[in-house]
């Protein structure tokens, strides 16, 4: 598809700064950038310290939301993870209280400000909370080493986790650390090594990872993580970049274009924010969230627009990286 004129972009961008409920990847606020095209609202919000190369992929996912048609999709509700953030462990509770039905938790780990005996309890709140049919999925965010990586999962392993998502950086020492852990049961999932990768398929072809975690907006949008889904033949959950409702329908679309989903996946996120975009946001209800457009509310983008500061800092960013496609 050809691309729409930059012009065309800037015309509808908007920049909201949405607070958070608990800090989350070591922001207190979201910055977003909203276009709209002729299918409707579409996100296009790069973490700030990503480079113009890097945020070229997020925008070519905006455009493919936002100017091209969807696939129809195979499901109209996506069943989610909760996900609790590196909270102590007497606040777990009340962070799931927010995810209304979910059967999974995802928990923060290896935060530079925790402590392995902060981890164990804060996974250990949430077994208790979610009972032995729960489900815990723990996500390290690459910060251990291969070291650290193996004796975490080794305390951890008492409560039954899922899986362990991006316990290392490097796609070596996954492999590694999935060799050493293997009597163990315990599946390595890869979502650093995908998205931030020059080779999202590199992971899966060194056997490093059990399942893979897909973001639609890091990967350049739903039809090249499709192609990425199916060149890598493992497992997938498709997960959200903290991002807006807006964002969070691109990825229930993704997910709702997948044959065989077996895992929940990570676009309960909504729950996370203390604001959005719209006044029908894609919360969690009975466990999932719908797969639908979503209509934003002009009224909330401005009660939540960004500083002038950053608002010009947004759109100095969409005329860079524009240029990269």
């Amino acid at each position: 598809m050809p691309l729409p004129p930059l012009a065309e972009l800037l015309a509808t961008a908007r920049v909201v700064a949405l607070p958070l409920r608990t800090r989350f990847r070591g922001i207190d606020v979201r910055e977003a950038m909203l276009l709209r095209g002729p299918e409707g609202w579409t996100e296009f919000s790069p973490f700030a310290e990503y480079d113009d190369v890097e945020s070229s992929a997020w925008l070519s996912a905006a455009i493919d939301f936002g100017w091209r048609a969807m696939p129809v999709p195979l499901r109209d509700r996506i069943p989610v993870n909760a996900t609790v953030p590196a909270v102590d462990a007497d606040a777990v509770a009340g962070v799931l209280e927010r995810f209304a039905g979910c059967r999974t938790a995802k928990v923060k780990v290896a935060e530079s400000d925790c402590t392995l005996p902060d981890d164990v309890a804060r996974v250990a709140a949430a077994r208790r909370v979610l009972g032995p049919e729960g489900r815990i999925r723990v996500d390290a965010n690459a910060n251990w080493n291969l070291d650290e990586a193996e004796h975490a999962i080794h305390a951890l392993s008492a409560y039954d986790l899922e899986y362990v998502e991006q316990p290392c950086a490097s796609v070596d020492d996954l492999a590694e650390l999935r060799r050493r852990t293997k009597y163990m049961g315990i599946p390595i999932a890869a979502d650093e090594s995908v998205r931030r990768a020059e080779d999202p398929l590199a992971v899966a072809e060194a056997g490093a990872a059990d399942l893979l975690v897909i973001k639609a907006q890091p990967l350049g949008g739903i039809r090249r993580a499709q192609e990425i889904i199916g060149a890598a033949g493992l497992p997938v959950v498709v997960s959200s970049a903290l991002d807006t409702s807006v964002g969070l329908a691109m990825g229930a679309y993704l997910a709702a274009s997948i044959s065989d989903l077996e895992y929940d996946c990570g676009l309960g996120t909504a729950e996370l924010l203390a604001a959005d975009v719209t006044r029908d946001p894609l919360s969690v209800r009975d466990g999932a969230i719908d797969v639908r457009r979503v209509d934003v509310d002009e009224a909330l983008l401005d009660e939540h627009a960004a500083s002038p500061e950053r608002t010009q800092w947004w759109l100095a960013r969409l005329k860079r990286v524009y240029g990269h496609l």
